[in-house]
């Protein structure tokens, strides 16, 4: 049969909107051919029986011809109305799944270009743009910019960013994980209901423990209003007469930094150290209550310090170069902006949001309230009914094994509820309230495979803090020759303040933290350094910090409640630095 015949009879047996499919592939056109080529590009897509078959056979027409009636196909080359409509379908059906397969593929390659983009940008140093790209800024904007750079020297940029869990819960297969949370949330709820019903024969809902926790709120009140009127006006009257004495003509500047140094070390000894421990201590403060006040009283230190720390090298710069009427002294508003911002180190200026998204704000303090609740489910159904038995029995080697596993899941839901309660919600809430841009609070921790970039990363705010003023400081001071002891020097101020913050709030002295801190921490941040990568290092960091949070729930917990079963009536002082829980065996069922 001569070509042109043979396809008319093909063309004749195909509808009109598949007839360019039905051309064999030796007669295509060249326009044709690079869109069959373009088409391979395509990324796989799910096959459609229904479809495949239909077209097979219209592109055989001898197969077509052969099996009329499985094609549904007419004697006279006519096609069903069902058949074509179902073929329409399928095909619309396919392009519809194209499309959103391309427009998926699109979205997902534009945002990861973006995220790499934002962060590469972010942790360069600003540089002048040239003027191809942009215009130059004008005096105005790099005076802005200047304000979001350190004082002096090296230091700490502020930009403007979103908290990674913000980020990451717009995804949801990540935002189901939180859901899942929140299904044990209400399983610890269900049971706990359940079994007082089944015990007292009605709902108990009168959450004691809670009550006992918070006690005395109305003294916590007042104490931390006293703590930060003080930081609020002490450190920054001293400040003002210090740079005003380099100010003027004034004769012996050093008696004068001496003095004044002298005044804040010992106003940051006693009026910030001394006197909130010694009102906790001498009042009895409960737990939770207790450590709203240290935790409260440790951060005004730690903020006093960076605004002295922070301003008086400007002091200092500004008395060699004189290159103004006088030194700049920061205002009391920006200075009181620095005492509610979820940040630690000091800066005149912050980058901030154009809005409040107040709704953003509530749903964060629910969120902070849920994980308060989801905590006190967690002690009530997992912790106290343990450790109530354990301490029945004497410390042995036995006890404390199956005591530290069994601390492991009460201990790993505590760390997780304490960093996104405090971490993320608690400071996103205020960092909203006073539109500070700067949301990194924390990083992605946990994927760390070493426990020196867990460090860094866990609790951006303290780590910032501890690696400018300790770490930096003690090189400097050292002339950088000695990284190693200021390593050292850094564990052991995070170790003895965390040890001095749980001695306080427990009202016992057991350093189980600090010898993690010292002992495990250091060794492992030596062992688990950033070389090492891949997956088993980041299970061996996971496996070792859910062991770590068995072992403190477990001896802390032991040790509470024999410090309430074996009262000392006159301890010595070796006595109270001795672990009750070694020694301590209830003889009765007393609470």
């Amino acid at each position: 049969m001569p070509a042109g015949r043979e396809l008319t009879h093909v063309l004749a047996a195909c509808p009109c909107h598949v007839r360019v499919m039905c051309l064999p592939t030796g007669m295509e056109s060249e326009d044709d051919a690079i869109l069959r080529l373009r088409s391979r590009a395509i990324p796989t897509m799910p096959t459609f029986p229904d479809l495949k078959s239909s077209l097979d056979g219209e592109l055989s027409p001898g197969k077509g011809q052969q099996s009329s009636e499985d094609n549904h196909i007419t004697s006279n080359g006519r096609i069903e109305v069902e058949h074509v409509i179902s073929k329409k379908l399928q095909l619309k059906k396919k392009a519809e799944y194209l499309k959103s397969d391309l427009m998926r593929q699109f979205d997902t390659q534009v945002n990861d270009f973006m995220d790499s983009l934002i962060e590469e940008s972010t942790s360069l140093e600003p540089a002048p743009v040239p003027a191809v790209f942009s215009p130059p800024m004008s005096d105005k904007e790099r005076s802005k910019l200047r304000h979001f750079r350190p004082p002096h020297g090296e230091g700490k940029l502020f930009v403007s960013r979103r908290s990674l869990l913000d980020e990451l819960f717009e995804v949801n297969h990540i935002r189901t994980i939180y859901h899942m949370f929140i299904a044990l949330l209400i399983l610890f709820i269900l049971s706990t209901l359940v079994v007082d019903f089944i015990d007292e024969g009605r709902l108990v809902l009168e959450f004691d423990l809670l009550v006992y926790a918070f006690g005395q709120f109305p003294l916590v009140v007042c104490t931390w209003i006293c703590m930060f009127l003080s930081v609020l006006f002490i450190p920054y009257t001293l400040f003002y007469l210090w740079a005003q004495s380099h100010s003027g003509s004034h004769s012996h500047l050093r008696l004068y930094s001496l003095l004044f140094g002298t005044l804040f070390l010992l106003y940051q000894a006693l009026g910030l150290g001394f006197l909130p421990t010694y009102t906790v201590v001498t009042n009895s403060f409960p737990p939770a209550s207790c450590f709203i006040i240290i935790l409260e009283q440790v951060r005004l230190m730690m903020k006093a310090h960076s605004f002295v720390r922070e301003n008086v090298p400007r002091v200092l710069a500004w008395c060699k170069e004189k290159n103004g009427p006088g030194p700049v002294v920061p205002q009391v508003s920006q200075y009181l902006y620095f005492l509610f911002a979820p940040t630690l180190i000091y800066r005149d200026k912050y980058p901030r949001n154009p809005v409040i998204r107040w709704g953003y704000v509530v749903s964060k303090l629910l969120q902070v309230l849920g994980c308060l609740f989801y905590a006190y489910y967690v002690f009530v159904r997992l912790c106290i009914p343990q450790f109530r038995s354990i301490s029945l029995q004497l410390f042995d080697l036995r006890a404390m094994v199956l005591c530290v596993f069994n601390s492991i899941l009460p201990g790993v839901l505590v760390l997780f509820l304490g960093f996104f309660a405090f971490l993320h919600c608690w400071l996103n809430a205020f960092a909203e309230m006073l539109r500070f841009a700067d949301r990194m609070f924390y990083k992605d921790w946990w994927n760390s495979t070493s426990f020196a970039n867990y460090y860094r990363t866990w609790n951006v705010v303290v780590h910032d803090w501890l690696y400018y003023y300790v770490y930096r400081d003690f090189l400097w001071i050292s002339q950088k020759r000695c990284r190693p002891a200021a390593m050292l020097f850094v564990f052991t101020v995070s170790a003895v303040v965390h040890e001095y913050i749980l001695a306080i709030c427990f009202g016992f002295f057991y350093p189980v933290l600090f010898c993690l801190f010292m002992c495990f921490g250091m060794m492992f941040n030596f062992i688990l350094h950033d070389k090492r990568k891949g997956p088993i290092w980041n299970i061996i960091m996971w496996t070792s910090l859910f062991l770590g949070q068995g072992v403190i729930i477990c001896l802390y917990s032991q040790e509470w409640y024999a410090q309430r079963y074996c009262p000392l009536k006159e301890p010595s002082f070796f006595e109270l630095l001795k672990p009750r829980s070694w020694s301590c065996e209830r003889p009765d069922d007393r609470l």
